[in-house]
């Protein structure tokens, strides 16, 4: 199977071929009746993350149309280059908008989910009849299912007081989370919620947070100060939400440092932070919405046959989400184009058992109610990664019931 990449008015045009279960890139119209637009980074220095997310959305939306597409015809998956920014973000929104899309998908990024989903809800106030469905797989931000949410957008991914409040309850019970933690994260919203879920959870768990720190996003190039603050305030634990480089250098500083003590995120299967931990790694905690390790075995080797390594990181994020989106897809009944309204009640009405747990949404601020689960960095990993001889072994699962908190109050849902 092989792929051709066109360029198209700014974007890319995938096809995905449901005879040869492969992903094709045509610079043409296309025919299928349901159109997926994907608005994510692909170029720039976060385009790697944006890669992992199309592989996962193209993962899932391939078995689907060598399954039989969406009613008989081919999903389209039309793909547009934000730059990483919420103004290319916006600017190829008016692009989907022109191509008709039916549902948009983006992955990481809190501040260009938020542009994407006020952009989605503005349109369908002034378009009734073109009406599309905003599905965030990787941003967590907790406003975006606050004050943003709206009936025409969802968020399948956990929010930083289910990642935090996995990670605590999985160490809490193996008596590795000790009782001093500290807590490190971006200055932006994403961070600042993670700061919070990490006090919030400090009663609950018989822990001081010792310090807390919020530091500017990507800019930093050495972390060595940071390193030092945390050795001098002696944690058992450092509890962090950061991602891209925040994480990656930190790890490296932490290595470089000395640092004996234990870290605990949601990104840590991020490629290159093993690595850059190296030995010190042992012993990290890591939060995700699944494992290859898990089941059976065959989504590792049908990932790891069409993109030629195993699944981490956004790569189990977009294909977890996307398996949510193609269950709520094949409950739709009728023919041709489904309609806006047709995709919300499929979605709020989904459910889907992972052999690890169970996965639904909640109606009332569209929020994914799903299992966590937590693996600890470990030599005897089933699959290793960055090359080195760890990997991460999965330890146990959180339930849905377990990390469901009540809607927030700000989300003021307008239903028909």
């Amino acid at each position: 199977m092989t792929t051709k990449t066109t360029k198209r008015f700014g974007h890319a045009v995938l096809v995905a071929g449901a005879a040869m279960g492969c992903t094709a890139l045509t610079a043409g119209p296309v025919a299928a009746e349901l159109r997926i637009g994907l608005i994510e980074t692909m170029s720039g220095p976060q385009a790697s993350s944006g890669e992992m997310i199309l592989n996962g959305v193209k993962f899932v939306i391939d078995k689907m149309n060598a399954e039989g597409g969406f009613h008989g015809e081919p999903i389209t998956v039309e793909v547009y280059d934000s730059a990483g920014t919420t103004t290319g973000a916006a600017q190829q929104f008016r692009e989907a908008v022109s191509d008709e899309i039916d549902i948009v998908i983006q992955g990481p990024s809190s501040a260009i989910a938020g542009q994407i989903s006020d952009d989605v809800r503005k349109h369908n106030l002034r378009n009734p009849r073109q009406k599309m469905v905003f599905i965030n797989v990787a941003a967590g931000a907790m406003e975006l299912t606050g004050e943003r949410c709206h009936y025409h957008s969802f968020r399948l991914y956990p929010t930083p007081s289910m990642w935090a409040g996995s990670l605590v309850e999985v160490m809490s019970r193996e008596g590795t989370l000790g009782d001093k933690v500290y807590s490190i994260n971006q200055d932006y919203s994403w961070g600042h919620d993670w700061q919070d879920a990490i006090v919030d959870q400090a009663d609950n768990y018989n822990y001081e947070v010792v310090d807390k720190v919020l530091h500017d996003v990507n800019r930093i190039q050495d972390f060595s100060p940071y390193a030092v603050k945390i050795k001098a305030a002696n944690p058992n634990t450092v509890i962090t939400g950061n991602w891209s480089n925040d994480l990656l250098l930190l790890m490296k500083a932490a290595k470089d440092a000395g640092l004996s003590v234990r870290f605990a995120t949601s990104n840590l299967d991020q490629p290159g932070n093993v690595a850059n931990a190296g030995a010190a790694a042992l012993g990290h905690y890591n939060a995700s919405l699944g494992s290859p390790a898990l089941g059976d075995g065959s989504f590792a080797e049908e990932y790891k046959a069409a993109y030629g390594r195993v699944p981490v990181y956004n790569d189990i994020s977009s294909v977890v989400a996307m398996n949510f989106v193609a269950a709520a897809l094949a409950s739709i009944e009728g023919e041709g184009d489904p309609t806006a309204q047709q995709i919300v009640e499929a979605m709020e009405t989904a459910m889907v058992d992972t052999g690890y747990g169970t996965q639904t949404m909640r109606a009332q601020d569209h929020q994914f109610q799903m299992p966590i689960v937590v693996s600890r960095v470990s030599k005897d990993a089933k699959y290793k990664v960055d090359g080195s001889d760890m990997g991460f072994s999965p330890v146990a699962t959180v339930s849905a019931e377990t990390l469901a908190y009540a809607p927030q109050e700000s989300c003021k849902m307008t239903r028909p």
